[in-house]
């Protein structure tokens, strides 16, 4: 059964994951990064993932393996080992003295219900009590051409256990949560629905969102996402405060021991990116080009 982390995540990288851009550069050309210098005795490595994507476009170099083992620990946007996730976020999930149904309007409602029934195959009935990102969650994994896609984090997380390596995150489950449950539910209702209204649309984005990450073009990666509303207003909060929050942990970490770092890939480039905040700290961050794809499509 997949932990429902990745359920969150899946979501979370298409909306959420991606930073303004300022401008169009071709600085940002790999997912495979060295930090090294700033008296840091060994390198870390950072890598860019999608949390969800098809298996015929997984890929994993070797030195991304290489460089995976030679690491003492690993860092994920949230320790997705913890024994507790699953109970943690069936709670945060759920609605608080209220439905779905009091939140959207009986039209919308209605249309959400036939929707699921006939897209995702279940009656919302059933969802009636979870919060608006679940729905959005399960939108965005139906959006996938196919039926068992794979997760770069769970597959880190496999390979930690197998090495005996440590998993620890970069911030809280709880706190991602907040995000949303900070935003009004008006907000939340539109995002839900949009998706719902524009479903065809959706799916064919977010098939070329993974053509540009298999291209390992950070940069494209901003300017095709960024064409969502649903980030326009809320960069500080989904985005930029994250990035900020995360470095004096990532510093603290590579200052003593060789770590292994795996967060969405719109987290990387950009003037206020994790690369750009940790060459502002006087690291040095370099690009590895760990596999070369073609397209096909």
């Amino acid at each position: 059964m997949r932990k429902l982390s990745v359920l969150f995540t899946a979501f979370f990288v298409q909306h959420f994951c991606v930073p303004a851009v300022h401008a169009q550069t071709n600085e940002y050309k790999a997912l495979l990064w060295e930090i090294s210098g700033n008296g840091i005795s060994s390198p870390s490595y950072l890598y860019g993932t999608v949390h969800m994507i098809c298996s015929e476009d997984f890929v994993m170099g070797e030195q991304l393996k290489e460089k995976f083992k030679a690491a003492h620990k690993v860092f994920l946007e949230v320790d997705m080992d913890d024994p507790a996730m699953n109970m943690k976020m069936m709670q945060l999930s759920l609605l608080q003295g209220k439905k779905l149904s009091d939140i959207f309007s009986d039209s919308d409602y209605n249309k959400l219900n036939i929707f699921f029934r006939d897209t995702i195959g279940m009656p919302l009935t059933l969802l009636n009590t979870m919060k608006p990102f679940v729905l959005l969650s399960m939108l965005t994994l139906k959006s996938l051409p196919c039926s068992d896609p794979q997760s770069y984090e769970m597959t880190f997380v496999e390979m930690a256990k197998a090495q005996s390596k440590e998993i620890q995150g970069l911030e809280t489950i709880e706190a991602q949560m907040k995000i949303f449950d900070d935003m009004p539910d008006s907000i939340q209702v539109q995002m839900v629905m949009r998706y719902v209204n524009e479903f065809d649309e959706q799916k064919k984005e977010f098939e070329k969102m993974v053509e540009v990450y298999k291209q390992q073009n950070l940069d494209a990666l901003y300017r095709h996402i960024m064409a969502s509303p649903d980030i326009s207003g809320s960069e500080e909060t989904l985005l930029y405060n994250r990035n900020q929050k995360w470095i004096p942990i990532m510093e603290n970490a590579i200052q003593k021991e060789k770590i292994f770092f795996a967060v969405g890939a719109g987290h990387l480039a950009g003037p206020r990116g994790v690369i750009n905040l940790l060459r502002e700290k006087g690291y040095t961050v370099k690009g590895i080009r760990d596999w070369e794809i073609q397209s096909e499509k």
